[in-house]
């Protein structure tokens, strides 16, 4: 189905917004952060792209300052490569233009797909870090310590680059997180 609008979300998009977030993420460095409720942000800023009675896509943003973020974005797989993401990011842009943002950040990780995206729509890579998780018990206790009180069984830690080599030969899942910048200017929208 190529017919979308784009709209704010209501409260009763709540279970079509998890579903297509966890959809959108599942083939993904991202596939296992998932949601059991939407976070709520500001009013205006929290769309949704429905085809018919389908959602589709969605995309929230905050605003501090001069200074936005995109919360999350995403497109239902059945529905990509159609404009979707694009419509949600111009809808948005306009808006918070509108309330005072000079930038737009978005963080994502190490998809190819969605980093070429992020730099055909005009965000530019400002830094980086890394997320590194333990899975297991092994890598858990290793960098966790020596403590007998607890038994760690995963973990999650944001790391620098510094160690980056080092950090990728002892765990199993070290991604980058990308901090993507673009100006909220009439030519940068």
């Amino acid at each position: 189905m190529t017919n979308w609008t784009v709209r704010d979300y209501t409260p009763t998009d709540e279970t079509p917004w998890l579903r297509c977030r966890v959809l959108a993420f599942l083939d993904t460095t991202y596939y296992d952060d998932v949601a059991t409720a939407k976070p709520q942000r500001d009013a205006g800023l929290e769309l949704v792209a429905v085809a018919g009675d389908e959602l589709i896509g969605l995309l929230d943003a905050s605003v501090t300052g001069n200074d936005a973020t995109i919360e999350t974005i995403a497109v239902h797989p059945d529905h990509r490569r159609m404009g979707v993401a694009q419509g949600l990011l111009d809808e948005i842009c306009g808006r918070l233009q509108a309330r005072g943002a000079t930038q737009v950040d978005a963080w994502t990780r190490d998809d190819e797909g969605t980093l070429t995206w992020y730099r055909s729509q005009g965000f530019e890579q400002q830094m980086r870090y890394l997320h590194v998780y333990a899975s297991g018990p092994e890598e858990a206790r290793g960098s966790f310590g020596s403590r007998t009180d607890l038994m760690p069984r995963s973990g999650f830690f944001h790391a620098w680059t510094d160690h980056e080599d080092a950090l990728r030969q002892e765990f199993a899942r070290v991604y980058s997180c990308r901090q993507f910048v673009k100006p909220l200017t009439p030519e940068g929208r």
